[in-house]
């Protein structure tokens, strides 16, 4: 996939030349922080040459570059998921080519459920580690040595400087964070009951269907990760409540403020 991922870098260079620092993944329902983007320039996904189409609600498909507290990021507008019907090559694709693009940090949002029972609705979770259980890898087959070695350590996928600093912006702001892990699923559909006693049993603090596969292209290409995860149902068996997307979707609008302002925190403190 090289040529393409060179080929979608050279296209989004043609309208915005000046290299962007920061790259950021918004997840589902999480678009809005789009809105605090003094925006150059706007693509859509079906504009950019070979790049892979967001398909599902909350995901409006679109590259923004331009500035955000002070920094030039380019941020994606809807992510990919495994579940769409994409390789993990594919879902990680847009890394790549920020990377390209000249990103030095990448920032990952996502909506998650919560497993751990300390935790409420629409509450943040910095992510400190991961576990994977997405049914392929997106390092699988050649590697390009040019983007990063064959077997790239994860003893640390997540920044622990970049984690400092948010948690230093949140106290500032008075922004309730926790501090957690982050299992990563295929989806569609959400979890049995019993499937969140697994996970939390094996030590996760909350779930999803993302960012995983991403952080292990950006930590393949040296890129240094921060995630944080937006709460947007409960996991605990004993309070488990039917879920859908109008209510993962309602739950990740109110923790947008508080999502804006510690992205901006952060960003502030690179």
């Amino acid at each position: 996939m090289l040529p393409q991922i060179k080929g979608a870098a050279h296209y989004i260079q043609a309208h915005f030349p000046e290299p962007p620092e920061i790259g950021i993944i918004l997840g589902t329902g999480l678009g809005a922080l789009a809105t605090e983007v003094e925006v150059e320039q706007m693509l859509p996904y079906e504009n950019i040459p070979h790049f892979p189409l967001s398909t599902v609600e909350g995901h409006s498909g679109q590259l923004i570059l331009g500035w955000l507290a002070g920094r030039r990021v380019v941020v994606m507008q809807g992510r990919l998921h495994y579940y769409e019907g994409y390789s993990l090559a594919e879902v990680t694709f847009p890394v790549r080519v920020m990377k390209l693009l000249g990103i030095q940090h990448l920032i990952v949002s996502n909506a998650a459920g919560a497993l751990n029972p300390a935790y409420g609705l629409s509450e943040l979770m910095i992510l400190n580690d991961h576990i994977n259980l997405q049914p392929e890898n997106p390092l699988r087959g050649f590697n390009f040595d040019e983007l990063g070695p064959r077997f790239p350590d994860m003893s640390e996928p997540y920044c622990p400087a970049l984690i400092a600093k948010a948690q230093l912006a949140a106290e500032e702001l008075g922004i309730r964070v926790h501090e957690g892990v982050y299992v990563s699923v295929p989806g569609p559909n959400l979890e049995t009951r019993a499937e969140y006693r697994m996970l939390r049993l094996i030590g996760a603090d909350a779930v999803g269907m993302s960012t995983v596969p991403e952080v292990i292209v950006a930590r393949h290409m040296g890129l240094p990760v921060f995630a944080v995860s937006v709460l947007t149902d409960l996991c605990d068996p004993g309070r488990l409540e039917k879920v859908t997307i109008e209510t993962v979707i309602a739950a990740a609008m109110r923790a947008e403020p508080d999502l804006a302002a510690l992205v901006k925190g952060l960003i502030r403190r690179l």
